[in-house]
């Protein structure tokens, strides 16, 4: 590789009168000008590369991208496993990458029954009555299911449930997604366990109550176990209970949040159901709700008829999107789920929490378990068990890319000042995981020895230690042509 080359700016690369290609020229161009005011008037600055640079500049940056299929990479909270290539495959099928969404139902009977089928194995797994994939990510599930929320109660003319309880654990998309909703948050502590204080719970129930938000299990990784009770109460009081789904992988297969007494809930088709995810997307959240609840679910539908043939129902209703959903992550989940089958998705849980588990007990002894016992899918450290040294879980994190690692989640949830959250899912082998957790011990050796050299990490990437401050005020959005001296 040229170093010269590697790691500068297209621009830098650019020389004037240099082409990658040669289009012929068109009379068209001289017969039909822009309007005078839709005009630059100058040309854009753009780069001028011949093809070949342009090739290994962008071929060159793609080996940066870290994600999956590279290496390990357990980021707690965000489920990131390993996408299997048939789910790739079928998603590309020209019968199904082809399709048009206002092309008519006749034609795109097969594309309707993945969405019907999908939803029926959807409400199987979770224990719901009946989903929607329509929404396009988590969040917007969230939403959906809050605006149905919302919706059964003013349809009751019960229009004074404005209020949202959260735990103080929980993702931020929560509170954010209640008060998009026009809802009002209120949190709920946790206890020193990490569970939901069922206390502190009961003085904040009132008929203001509209839903109580939760993940089980929780972003500790922690099973809450007072779910019966806390769902008894929020019920008793008039309120509706709502299944955050970004951690249901661990449940696959062992228990479902319909029999615990959540009345909706969304799921994270682009986390547990094996789709890509990151840097924005694809993503899919859809949205399942209890008997009763039914019609309230978001148009279009897709409905199944006597005779095995599918219709759109487009009734008036809640809408969250014209059309149904992120086809392609809806298929890729649906494969995924087939290729599986009743057989093996039972062991997605069980496996997820073997992992967790084994990382967790072989690393305690070095970094600081601040919640002992059986954990689920994640766990979070508060850092490194030796203090003195003055290595933060920043540093941690910074150095394991050194070793060609994906750093875990940090800094959250914010129970714990020095929070380092890692999930490894049910896909790693052994083999991957103790390469994990030696890594980390060597970890911890280098910053008892030299924290300097953890602190100053990483040392192996195009880019080192950045100033995370100084980049987030003051961001380099443009490229400014540098002037050389000379």
């Amino acid at each position: 590789m040229n170093n010269k080359l590697y790691g500068k700016l297209i621009f830098e690369l650019s020389k004037p009168g240099r082409r990658g290609y040669s289009l012929p020229v068109a009379d068209e161009l001289n017969r039909y000008q822009l309007p005078t005011e839709m005009r630059r008037a100058e040309d854009a600055n753009l780069p001028e590369c011949d093809e070949m640079t342009v090739v290994r500049h962008y071929t060159n940056h793609s080996a940066n991208n870290f994600g999956v299929n590279n290496g390990f990479y357990p980021l707690g909270s965000c489920t990131m496993k390993y996408n299997p290539v048939i789910d790739e495959e079928t998603a590309a099928l020209p019968c199904l990458a082809g399709l048009h969404p206002m092309q008519p139902v006749e034609t795109c009977q097969g594309a309707l029954r993945i969405y019907d089928e999908t939803q029926r194995m959807l409400s199987s797994l979770t224990g719901m009555s009946a989903f929607t994939l329509n929404p396009f990510a988590g969040a917007h599930g969230e939403l959906t299911g809050l605006m149905i929320i919302r919706a059964w109660h003013e349809r009751r003319g019960d229009t004074k449930r404005v209020k949202v309880i959260v735990p103080d654990s929980a993702h931020g998309t929560n509170p954010a997604s209640a008060a998009v909703c026009g809802l009002e948050v209120v949190e709920v502590k946790s206890t020193p366990e990490g569970t939901v204080d069922v206390e502190n719970l009961r003085g904040l129930l009132d008929d203001t109550v509209a839903a109580m938000m939760m993940t089980n299990p929780n972003t500790l990784g922690l099973f809450e176990k007072e779910i019966p009770e806390i769902a008894q109460l929020v019920h008793d009081c008039g309120g509706l209970m709502y299944y955050d789904g970004a951690n249901l992988n661990p449940m696959l297969g062992v228990c479902r949040p319909g029999d615990m007494g959540f009345d909706v809930m969304h799921v994270n088709l682009h986390k547990t159901f094996a789709t890509p995810h990151g840097g924005g997307g694809p993503g899919s959240g859809p949205v399942g709700v209890r008997k009763g609840l039914e019609d309230l679910l978001p148009t279009p539908r897709v409905v199944k008829q006597d005779d095995g043939s599918y219709t759109v129902n487009c009734e008036e209703g809640i809408s969250v999107g014209e059309f149904f959903g992120n086809f392609a992550v809806i298929v890729r989940a649906y494969t995924y789920l087939l290729s599986l089958g009743k057989e093996n998705v039972k062991m997605v849980g069980p496996l997820a929490t073997l992992n967790a588990n084994y990382i967790k007990e072989s690393l305690k002894d070095v970094y600081e378990l601040p919640i002992e016992g059986l954990c689920k899918h994640e766990f979070v450290f508060d850092g490194l068990k030796d203090k003195q040294t003055g290595v933060t879980t920043m540093d941690v994190a910074k150095r394991l890319l050194d070793y060609g690692y994906h750093a875990p989640t940090i800094y959250f949830p914010l129970l714990f000042h020095e929070s380092l959250m890692i999930e490894p899912t049910e896909s790693e082998s052994i083999d991957t995981i103790d390469g994990f957790i030696e890594t980390m011990r060597i970890i911890a050796e280098e910053a008892a020895r030299d924290p300097e050299l953890v602190k100053g990490a990483p040392h192996n990437t195009p880019i080192g230690r950045v100033d995370d401050v100084l980049a987030a005020k003051n961001p380099v959005l443009t490229y400014k042509k540098l002037i050389e001296n000379g």
